[in-house]
């Protein structure tokens, strides 16, 4: 069987045999509403996209609560539209990875359209226009909104957008302003702008950015300064914060294997150009969160009816907060970083070592939940528990701690820092954290690119590599008279870190942490069971 519109429509019973859920309406009727009179534009057509925000708008149209579908498009890897879209008519296998073992597949198909922003602009500017529009969300990752190097220079896509104007835009920030300058000069209808990436603070990246854009624009006479109003006044364009959470990793073998095995065609995955490993279809666990600022003006599909949460801003910053800073993505990054060192290559493997979990456990338990604010809509500590317990070792989970690694260095800030800072706020002892200095001693280590056995280890992409690991040169894994106070002035960087950990007692505890995981062969197992047990 193949993946297509014909496959589904013909071969219903087939794909029910293989208890495939299919969807419950029209999918060629939807593609040709949704293109006439659009309402949803998400940019971003990843596995995130495809494994949770398209699934959501599914179930409104199987209950019959939407009759429209989301058009999907991508700046950035255009082979994901060319490899995995359009062979495909759209449509994603969507396999469900149970904590239970098992496994659930569904065909979604409320994507109803997919453009490349580079030869689709035309048709991106004519949606933009179509005053139906009501929302153009985004997963484009953290990164994708960064306008800006590290140290302040704009980075050359932008600043080529910048001074060519709106004509052919690069950036995915450049390609939005110019979609939302379409609006404004087709009559200024109201739309909402949804940033649904992780990242703290989304709405308020995705409106600067887009406000620094339409100013240089402006400034350079491609547009009037009624832009700019347009753009700043929320009642017209909003931004709305949200809170995104469910873990979707690349695509494993055993999930291809099993669709192969029972006739489903053409599952394998690829390696886009631009270095993105994705397949036709998307293994993702069940839990999922997504947190909405209900701040739309020119109205939204029911989204609660499809589990999402609609509230107010300031409950959306608590929910982050919460699973940012303390109930998730700390300990996905305390146990990437032990878990590469230790020679782990999947995440749910490293919930079955008693020193990882006791570390996780500590770091959320015992360190973040006394800082954390609770959200009202969920509970830290039931949120914790369900990572732990259920998410973490599922034995289904394909995820990798080499994945996670990814861009350590844009995380600790705000993983660690912030509850860092609430301690110092709060005037609670530093010197009780054991966990968190540990963590970002592991960090640090990992960046030698020398595993526990002392052989050479991948070390995962981070816009920082190549100028952290040049502050520790000179320091050599197994030889700790190497060191010679080379963290100092990685620890004192307050826009990692988010503040000077130099100025705590911290910064001694993660140079003790440091140095003890240099010390030879098993030395980083040594320091982390030797920590984590003595604080049992």
């Amino acid at each position: 069987m193949e993946l297509n519109y014909r496959s589904i429509s013909s071969g219903r019973a087939a794909w029910a045999a293989l208890k495939v859920e299919l969807p419950r309406f029209d999918v060629p009727d939807l593609a040709a509403r949704t293109r006439e009179e659009p309402v949803w534009l998400h940019f971003g057509a990843g596995n995130i996209f495809r494994g949770f925000i398209a699934a959501l708008q599914q179930r409104l149209l199987n209950a019959g609560l939407a009759d429209r579908g989301i058009i999907a498009a991508d700046t950035f890897d255009y082979d994901i539209i060319d490899r995995i879209y359009t062979p495909f008519d759209g449509l994603t296998l969507n396999v469900t990875l149970n904590p239970d073992g098992t496994t659930s597949r569904e065909v979604i198909a409320s994507v109803a359209e997919a453009l490349r922003a580079d030869t689709g602009m035309g048709r991106l500017r004519e949606i933009a226009a179509n005053p139906s529009l009501q929302m153009i969300s985004f997963t484009i990752t953290e990164k994708g909104y960064a306008l800006y190097r590290p140290d302040g220079s704009l980075m050359p896509p932008a600043r080529a957008d910048m001074t060519e104007g709106p004509g052919s835009p690069r950036h995915a920030v450049s390609v939005v302003t110019a979609l939302l300058l379409e609006r404004f000069n087709a009559g200024a209808a109201p739309i909402a702008l949804v940033s649904m990436d992780n990242c703290s603070h989304n709405g308020e990246k995705l409106r600067s950015g887009v406000l620094a854009v339409a100013r240089a624009w402006v400034e350079k006479g491609f547009a009037g300064r009624d832009l700019l109003d347009y753009i700043s006044d929320e009642s017209r364009v909003s931004f709305p914060w949200t809170m995104i959470d469910k873990i979707t990793p690349r695509p494993h073998g055993m999930v291809e294997e099993s669709l192969t095995a029972d006739g489903i065609e053409n599952m394998a995955p690829i390696v886009t150009s631009k270095g993105t490993y994705i397949a036709p279809f998307v293994n993702a666990e069940r839990p999922e969160y997504l947190v909405v600022e209900d701040s739309f003006p020119n109205g939204r599909p029911p989204l609660e009816e499809a589990g999402v949460y609609m509230t107010d801003r300031d409950t959306v910053n608590r929910t982050e907060r919460m699973k940012v800073t303390t109930c998730l993505n700390p300990l996905h990054t305390a146990m990437s970083v032990y878990g590469c060192m230790l020679g782990y290559t999947l995440i749910r493997d490293e919930m079955k070592d008693a020193d990882i979990t006791a570390l996780i456990r500590r770091l959320g338990y015992a360190e973040g939940l006394p800082v954390v604010t609770g959200p009202g809509i969920l509970d830290p500590r039931a949120f914790i528990d369900e990572v732990v317990k259920e998410r973490l070792p599922n034995p289904f989970m394909p995820d990798a701690p080499q994945r996670i690694a990814t861009d350590t260095s844009q995380k600790v800030g705000i993983r660690f820092g912030e509850t860092i800072k609430s301690y110092i706020a709060q005037n609670r002892d530093l010197e009780t954290l054991v966990a968190i200095p540990l963590t970002l001693a592991g960090w640090l280590r990992y960046l030698l690119a020398v595993d526990d056995k002392l052989r050479p280890m991948p070390v995962s992409d981070d816009p920082l590599k190549e100028e952290l690991q040049s502050k520790l040169s000179g320091v050599i894994a197994g030889k700790p008279e190497t060191y010679s106070g080379q963290l100092r002035s990685i620890l004192s960087n307050e826009t990692v870190f988010g503040l000077d950990l130099t100025a705590t007692p911290l910064a001694d505890r993660i140079e003790k942490y440091f140095v003890a995981e240099l010390t030879g062969p098993g030395a980083v197992r040594r320091t982390l069971h030797d920590a984590v047990s003595e604080e049992e």
